[in-house]
């Protein structure tokens, strides 16, 4: 079928946008022949068109939207494309990822697209959708559609959740203002250097299933293989836990008439479903869902925020307590601390799990389309994260609301009235506005449970691919779903409805315990791998240059990151023993002897111990850099300004 017609079309308007945008005209790349054979006259036009596309315009939206008509009419559910691109091009396609072997001997750079599939199978909606994906050397089966703008808020508002916004007021009335302010920061600088560590090696080894598969590969396989199972039962655990704090919000609404109050078990069936229906959607579905849920959770904080600077100068309704000068009276009377030194623990370890989640921005990265641009700006953003959101909107929590107030009594994760944000709006005399973050605290429940969805399926599919879990947990579908993966988290979802029972609360304290722990590990886990894999980098004759992306502490930010998570194992340890209660004891520490319970397993199971340094390889599956163009950018970035640098460290 001729063709000639819309290659001189796509080439005009390719190089129309291009000439706007400044780039020098990109040469056809089409494939014909030899290794890019198209199959047929109508897989010609998404081969071909895909192909112009990306040689001459990128993102021409022309070019894009005849694509998708064309491929509607193509019964073909597989196609693939191959052509070469030299290395002045492949400036202009960041989001194409190479190994060694796809470099010819004339210097050319040879890759393989992704399969394209028709709209509905993409989306997950058709029953082709659910069959298996085929096999690709060149690329692990994820999908790669995360844009900038879903890794930025998964990074931002992953772990942005009840921990903050009820969590935080047991927190205050255990340990008062002070505790709660210096615990998050001390916590908030953990988390700093953690994903630092975690972005610099997601960067250069861009695998399925991140931090785990670092840990096997930097430290330990027994020891991977504890950190990857125990992540899965975290979430695993967590999601029938959210569906029950979710149901129990909506509950909130009826606080007055507590008679009229619906059963819980329908609002845990309701959100099940919204859940089932999100995954399948796949990670695109749940990208989408977590960008706008984040950006309702940011706006949410800065309202508060914007609230109580206007609340602590007294500009507060006539008809609440905000209406005159209120400063930082709560600070001495009752007080800046509570319990003592216990009470300074027992924030710390609520602070650390309030962050549980940060670490899922090294997953999504795995199925972002650009990580080497994506994931850098993603891991800026969570010092912006820590000081704005946590750090600023904590302060105002601890000036407005006194720790005394009797409304904290019932401050844990499950009871929503408790939360301090709704307690300033009651204070204030804005009901409406604490009606609105309790909306805003259910939807952020449902995020987590999501999350919990994600980031559990993507572990047990890599500890499927590692060998670590049985095969078919590594069945990705054609829509880039690891379909057993999902069910099988999804499958944890029914624990939920044990909370109806009368031993209920008993049953799910104990469940919860069993993955207490495992963030701070995770976390550990990060460091230590990040601090290994720097020994190795050297010992193998390389140096810190080489590293396009770098820990802003280097080595010595892992370290930090790594004493203060053994610094808050040592707290949990601490208030587990205090009430010297066996009970109590191990409702927070059972988790501990889980991570134990599967490291035995896994060192049963592998027969490997402790990885000498001399034993890691740090060249397989490194992303590979083109020195000679690194080399330009960072004489590039030194000729630029001191404010400009600043701000390309920070954003």
């Amino acid at each position: 079928m001729p063709m000639s017609w819309f290659q001189d079309f796509c080439s005009f308007t390719g190089w129309a946008q291009r000439r706007r945008k400044g780039l020098a005209p990109a040469p056809l790349a089409v494939a014909a022949g030899g290794a890019g054979t198209l199959l047929d006259a109508r897989s010609m036009y998404k081969s071909t068109g895909d192909a112009l596309c990306a040689a001459f315009c990128h993102r021409c939206r022309v070019c894009r939207i005849l694509l998708f008509l064309l491929s509607l009419l193509t019964p073909e559910s597989l196609v693939w494309t191959s052509y070469t691109m030299t290395d002045t091009e492949k400036a202009f396609q960041p989001a194409v990822e190479t190994s060694a072997s796809d470099i010819s001997h004339d210097g050319q750079i040879t890759y393989e697209e992704q399969p394209r599939y028709p709209l509905m199978t993409r989306m997950g909606l058709s029953p082709d959708s659910f069959r298996r994906r085929p096999a690709s050397d060149k690329h692990n089966n994820l999908n790669k559609t995360l844009k900038a703008r879903h890794l930025n808020m998964i990074a931002i508002g992953g772990s942005i959740g009840a921990g903050l916004f009820v969590g935080s007021g047991g927190a205050l009335r255990t340990g008062g203002p002070a505790s709660l302010l210096l615990c998050f920061g001390i916590i908030g600088i953990m988390m700093f250097n953690v994903v630092y560590a975690l972005g610099e090696l997601a960067y250069m080894y861009p695998i399925s299933g991140g931090f785990y598969t670092y840990s096997v590969r930097f430290i330990d396989p027994a020891w991977g293989f504890a950190m990857g199972w125990n992540y899965v039962f975290q979430w695993a655990i967590v999601l029938p836990l959210e569906l029950v704090v979710a149901g129990l919000t909506v509950n909130y609404f009826w606080i007055d008439t507590p008679e009229d109050t619906p059963n819980v078990a329908i609002w845990i069936s309701l959100f099940l479903v919204v859940i089932v229906v999100i995954s399948i959607f796949g990670v695109l579905g749940y990208a989408e869902e977590e960008f706008w849920v984040a950006s309702l959770k940011l706006a949410t904080i800065i309202v508060f925020m914007i609230m109580g600077v206007i609340f602590a100068c007294g500009g507060g309704p006539s008809n609440g307590q905000y209406s005159e000068y209120w400063g930082a009276r709560l600070w001495y009377n009752p007080g800046a601390f509570n319990n003592g030194f216990l009470g300074f623990c027992s924030v710390f370890v609520t602070a650390a799990f309030s962050f549980s989640g940060t670490e899922l921005v090294g997953l999504a990265a795995a199925e972002s389309e650009n990580p080497q641009k994506q994931l850098p700006s993603a891991i800026k953003q969570v010092f912006w994260r820590i000081t704005l959101f946590y750090i600023l909107g904590l302060f105002f929590v601890g000036l407005l609301v006194p720790y005394d107030d009797d409304r904290l009594l019932g401050g844990d994760y499950i009871n929503v009235s408790a939360s301090p944000f709704v307690i300033v709006a009651d204070n204030a005399g804005i009901p409406a506005f604490g009606t609105f973050v309790n909306v805003v605290i259910m939807m952020a429940v449902i995020s987590i449970g999501l999350s919990g969805v994600y980031g559990g399926s993507r572990t047990l599919c890599a500890l499927a691919e590692q060998g670590y879990a049985p095969n078919f947990f590594s069945y990705i579908d054609k829509a880039g779903r690891p379909l057993f993966a999902t069910i099988f988290i999804i499958a944890f979802s029914p624990i939920a409805y044990i909370s109806l029972a009368s031993s209920g609360a008993v049953v799910f304290s104990w469940l919860l315990a069993l993955s207490g722990l495992a963030a701070l590990f995770t976390w550990g886990s990060i460091c230590l791998a990040h601090i290994r894999f720097r020994s190795a980098w050297k010992y193998h004759g390389h140096t810190v240059d080489e590293l396009p992306f770098q820990a802003i502490f280097g080595v010595y930010g892992s370290w930090v990151g790594l004493i203060l998570v053994i610094l808050v194992l040592i707290a949990q340890f601490y208030t587990a023993v205090a009430p010297k209660d066996v009970e109590a004891f191990f409702n927070s520490y059972l988790a501990f002897f889980v991570v134990l319970m599967f490291y035995a397993i896994g060192y049963l199971w592998k027969r490997k111990a402790w990885m000498r340094t001399s034993e890691i390889d740090v060249d397989s599956g490194r992303r590979e850099i083109d020195m000679e163009m690194w080399d330009k950018f960072k004489a590039k970035r030194a000729s630029w300004p001191a404010w400009r640098r600043a701000l390309d460290k920070l954003f």
